[in-house]
């Protein structure tokens, strides 16, 4: 399933981009490496880690962008979704 760009997927994208306007996203579906692991409902769709580059990360901590993107996401983060790693920055931030 890795690789393949499920209906949620495609929405964590929509969501994203218009939340953030981002320079860079990446919505890596995992859950193919968590297949019988806790978590993993069979959908295919269960584990992502998200990667975004946007200007609204300009000086905001760590945690507030981590809220930012669970805002925009609404039910997905920790009920559509079992778990959902986040890689956030701003341009310029390694």
């Amino acid at each position: 399933m890795e690789g393949m760009t499920g209906p949620i997927a495609q929405e964590i994208r929509r969501l994203l981009t218009d939340a953030f306007a981002p320079t860079y996203l990446d919505v890596a579906n995992d859950s193919a490496r968590h297949h019988g692991h806790a978590g993993d409902d069979g959908s295919g769709e269960s584990h992502f880690t998200v990667e975004i580059e946007s200007a609204r990360f300009a000086g905001v901590s760590r945690l507030q962008r981590q809220r930012m993107v669970n805002a925009a996401l609404g039910d997905i983060p920790g009920q559509r979704v079992h778990a959902l790693a986040l890689k956030l920055r701003a341009p310029g931030e390694s």
